[in-house]
């Protein structure tokens, strides 16, 4: 493990994510479609934001990297990541007129959720390489980014000048696929950009239906997870992350190994946020050391206890809270 990954230990943050912080509107009157509800709950949103909460609750030192519209919305995400111990010393309001993105969430049933989200002259694509301190970077063990940040300049420009500073001193790189389709022009643009960007990370975590896209120049019939992850162990990755949704995930490692990973059962409200979750905490378990297997089932099970709650962000489980999730279920299963 310690071969895999090696992250320099005298730096003063642990985890910097990079990119989306946005608002989620998760419908209230569940079971129905979005046209029949009438109410939302308001909760901080967009997947790196998720994870770097998810990461802070889980007691690791967490900071962001982002831009914040000049708004109400703006300064409730601000205020949010403070009351979670996130520093927010580069993240920046936008005075251009910006607006803060908006995720509103239909929830029909268990299986089938979706998700309007409204992403016109957002903030957090207005992130610029001028808001990217290399200092800054320097101080972290490792650093998050997201593919929606690379849909658009100026956020895409900041995201590879980011990349460059983290490769420069060493600073781990996790890269959350985080394909949202409505902020690309084309499947060729984001397949350009995508590998782009997946070369210069160490880790890499997305669906099988990502890593299709980022593939789309490769043959189809050439598409599978062993394949993938070769293609990216040619670079500069260290463990691939494949997920399968209900069918759990597969993590492949440089040194030729494999692991699957299970799924934990979970009275499911939705299906949005187990990925944020699942990366949190199999992220949380890479820094401090653990074995693979270990970090798949702590992602796992917080996974499963994120999307048995009605919020993502405030659902992201503290450390006890996964031991003890764990801890019930082999109980139960002996």
């Amino acid at each position: 493990m310690v071969t895999l990954l090696k992250f320099e230990q005298n730096r003063p943050l642990d985890f910097i994510a990079l990119g989306r912080l946005c608002i989620d509107l998760n419908a209230n009157e569940i079971n129905r479609p979005m046209e029949e509800t009438r109410t939302f709950t308001k909760y901080v949103g967009g997947s790196p934001a998720n994870i770097a909460i998810g990461m802070s609750r889980l007691g690791a030192k967490t900071g962001f990297i982002g831009r914040i519209a000049d708004d109400q919305m703006g300064r409730f995400i601000h205020s949010y990541l403070e009351q979670n111990n996130i520093d927010t010393s580069c993240v920046v309001t936008d005075r251009s007129g910006s607006v803060t993105g908006l995720a509103f969430t239909e929830i029909k049933s268990p299986e089938e959720c979706s998700i309007l989200m409204y992403r016109d002259n957002v903030a957090d694509l207005k992130l610029s390489p001028n808001d990217i301190s290399e200092a800054y970077i320097q101080q972290a063990k490792a650093l998050l980014i997201s593919g929606t940040a690379l849909a658009k300049s100026p956020s895409r420009e900041a995201v590879f000048l980011a990349l460059d500073y983290a490769r420069k001193h060493r600073v781990v790189v996790f890269f959350d696929l985080d394909y949202r389709p409505y902020t690309w022009s084309s499947r060729e643009e984001t397949a350009i950009y995508y590998k782009l960007a997946a070369e210069k990370c160490d880790v890499m975590i997305g669906t099988r239906e990502e890593f299709d896209l980022v593939e789309y120049f490769d043959s189809a019939a050439q598409r599978n997870d062993e394949r993938t992850a070769n293609k990216w162990f040619d670079y500069q990755a260290k463990i691939v992350v494949i997920k399968h949704g209900k069918n759990g995930s597969i993590a492949y490692t440089k040194d030729g190994k494999k692991y699957e990973g299970s799924i934990f059962p979970a009275k499911v409200v939705k299906t949005f946020g187990a990925g944020d979750a699942y990366a949190s905490a199999f992220i949380y378990g890479l820094m401090q050391g653990w074995e693979i297997p270990k970090c798949m089932e702590f992602g796992s099970a917080s996974a499963s206890i994120v999307i048995s709650s009605h919020s993502c962000s405030d659902a992201m489980p503290a450390l006890q809270q996964i031991q003890e999730y764990i801890a019930q279920y082999k109980a139960e299963k002996h």
